[in-house]
């Protein structure tokens, strides 16, 4: 099914493009180096152009698309130098902000945390690697978000749908979605148990697992690339 449909107006219609379109990007239906027409973007969407450029307006800033006078939006491609980076800068802001989370959760955000981390196992059991995705997407953003850093929040937002977008995610070529959805479990009980050193070892524990898989089916489907030298740079940060 075509990530580009007609959408239904809500509170944020530029919101909603810049999720279609980013959806677009990490299906492939949309792909890097391409150029395509805000015009035709908006003719698929059933919107006016306004909402569409300022949706392309906001990837630009996220690095995920390059908008080019008179020849439409381009989707950059991501190095895996970039998507390094990237897990560096996850592996030192996510944990202390999940330890702080722990602190910070009451009762009522433990038993969201539930529900999310329940909807995520469900929904992996389906197979559906990109509702698996949106799944694990909410529950880290809203553990994160318990942080009360609204810096960090859009930091780390910014950060995993610039891997996201450039369809570089671990499922299914090193993982399946439900290895994705289990691989919280370590996370969500030291949640439960209140254990702020446990949330914090077990998330670094997780973004760098996921890390090191994506690392590794990148450099396993493009000759030349030697996994060892990316993989032993993604620790560099933390001491």
């Amino acid at each position: 099914m075509s990530s580009m449909q007609p959408i239904v107006p809500k509170e944020s219609l530029t919101d909603q493009v810049t999720n279609k379109i980013r959806a677009a990007i990490v299906s492939g239906e949309m792909t890097p180096g391409n150029h395509y027409s805000a015009i035709a973007i908006s003719e698929k969407l059933g919107v006016s152009r306004t909402p569409v450029r300022e949706a392309l307006q906001l990837l630009e800033k996220e690095g995920i698309v390059t908008v080019a006078k008179n020849r439409g939006v381009r989707v950059n491609q991501i190095s895996l130098d970039d998507i390094v980076e990237v897990f560096q800068i996850r592996l030192v802001v996510e944990p202390p902000a999940a330890a702080r989370a722990v602190l910070n959760a009451s009762e009522a955000d433990l038993e969201i945390l539930r529900e999310l981390h329940h909807e995520m196992i469900q929904v992996g059991q389906t197979g559906d690697g990109r509702a698996t995705l949106e799944a694990d997407k909410k529950f880290h953003l809203y553990l994160l978000g318990l942080a009360r850093n609204a810096k960090l929040d859009g930091i780390v937002g910014e950060l995993r749908n610039l891997v996201l977008a450039h369809g570089q995610v671990t499922i299914p070529q090193a993982r399946t979605s439900q290895d994705l959805a289990g691989d919280r479990d370590e996370l969500m009980n030291a949640i439960l148990n209140r254990d702020p050193s446990g949330a914090q070892l077990a998330m670094q524990n997780h973004v760098l697992r996921t890390a090191q898989m994506l690392v590794r089916a990148v450099c396993a489907r493009t000759s030349g690339l030697n996994d060892e030298q990316y993989l032993s740079r993604l620790e560099e940060l933390i001491f």
